[in-house]
């Protein structure tokens, strides 16, 4: 499964009701795929805000047995 991850420096973002948190990656906000446009969106709005390093990531998901 493959998921997008808003990030800035080593830490992760969780957008909540519009607002933008640093938390860790067990607290940030992931999206599907197929929602790439709303995601660059938040992007752009975190750059607007001072968050002059964020990026987008892509996660890869695996399932394995334990």
């Amino acid at each position: 499964m493959e998921l997008l991850i808003l990030k800035s420096g080593k830490s992760y973002i969780r957008v909540k009701e519009e607002h933008f948190l640093v938390v860790d990656l067990d607290k940030a906000s992931v999206f599907p795929m197929d929602q790439i446009k709303k995601v660059l969106a938040f992007k752009d709005s975190l750059n607007r805000e001072g968050f002059r390093d964020a990026c987008i990531k892509k996660l890869v998901l695996t399932e394995e047995d334990v």
